[in-house]
């Protein structure tokens, strides 16, 4: 063989195997990058300014509870109760609101506190009871439920002051606050992870509690915190909502348990805990966004959406595990 085709083979062989690697290293921007790439074709309307900050106010409400969702399974758990917690804070700020209408930023506070507070008893009971997540937190869903029907006695609460709802629809450089919140969100929480000692202890409880115990580390207090983190960013993005249709409501933030879990597991996260990132969850959550928005657009009906969300979420997950034994 002579030496200019060994040199070829060479070539070829490296270029074969860097495409492959940055493939399997990006596999869900490409997969994310597609699905915007088609719709993009098929509607002139997609890719405007306006349609983009509209995906962006649509993902911020999810963007709150799925950063703290990826904590609570980073630890090897999970939490049912965060759309319950998104309506019974909903209620308690808005019934704050119209209490104290000269003092607004109260119903801020009362609707962190109150998402706070049911976190924390899900970490307790979990933490030291030692209940299942799944059980401790399907309490709370319906505990909290009930509780957001009896602040408002079973109905809506309305009637609040206008300056309420600025709260969410006060825009500085174009932006609202959520999506503000959001982006902040993101990256606080991104370096959070990757850049501090509670960042790592998150992930070694979730990788081998009893190996991180071991190690020193309070197994007992990551546990509580990352489930009082995820109720409070709950109770944060349950007066949001509530201040953007100026209105408390008992059935605010159902099923948004949901999409918040599917957000995290697409971005990558493993549901046995000590894998994933913020980075994952908000690609995960850009894309399940950016399919409701791009599905509207063309007018698909609403059952056909469900269908072609599930296949390609089903889609996106398994590329990412196969891109993930590639790795490994």
């Amino acid at each position: 063989m002579s030496t200019e085709t060994v040199v070829d083979t060479s070539r070829r062989r490296f270029s074969t195997a860097w495409f492959q690697s940055l493939a399997i290293r990006y596999a869900m921007v490409i997969v994310l990058l597609l699905v915007i790439a088609f719709f993009a074709y098929r509607s002139a309307r997609f890719g405007t300014v306006d349609n983009v900050v509209t995906i962006l106010v649509a993902a911020a409400p999810f963007a709150l509870i799925a950063l703290g969702q990826t904590l609570v399974i980073l630890t090897g758990g999970i939490d049912l109760s965060v759309g319950s917690v998104i309506a019974l804070s909903s209620m308690v700020g808005a019934l704050v609101a119209k209490t104290n209408p000269e003092q607004i930023w109260l119903a801020l506070i009362a609707a962190v506190v109150v998402g706070a507070a049911a976190g924390s008893v899900n970490g307790f009971v979990v933490s030291v009871m030692k209940v299942p997540p799944f059980i401790a937190t399907l309490g709370m869903l319906t505990l909290a439920s009930g509780l957001a029907y009896v602040v408002g006695s079973g109905a809506p609460i309305n009637g609040l002051p206008s300056g309420f709802g600025n709260l969410a629809n006060t825009e500085f450089f174009g932006l609202t606050i959520p999506v503000i919140l959001m982006i902040v969100g993101i990256l606080g929480l991104g370096i959070i992870m990757r850049r501090t000692a509670f960042g790592m202890r998150i992930y070694a409880v979730g990788g081998n509690e009893l190996a991180a115990r071991i190690a020193g580390v309070k197994t007992g207090r990551v546990l509580f915190s990352v489930y009082a983190i995820s109720g409070a960013l709950a109770g944060l993005s349950g007066v949001m909502l509530a201040s953007r249709v100026i209105t408390g409501s008992p059935s605010l933030g159902v099923g948004y348990e949901l999409d918040a879990i599917a957000a995290v597991v697409i971005g990558g996260a493993s549901l046995l805990g000590g894998r994933g990132t913020v980075w994952g969850t908000a690609l995960g959550l850009l894309l399940i966004q950016t399919l409701n928005n791009g599905l509207d657009i063309l007018t698909v009906p609403a059952y056909w959406q469900d269908v072609i969300k599930g296949v390609l979420i089903v889609a996106a997950v398994s590329v990412d595990v196969w891109a993930t034994k590639r790795r490994t």
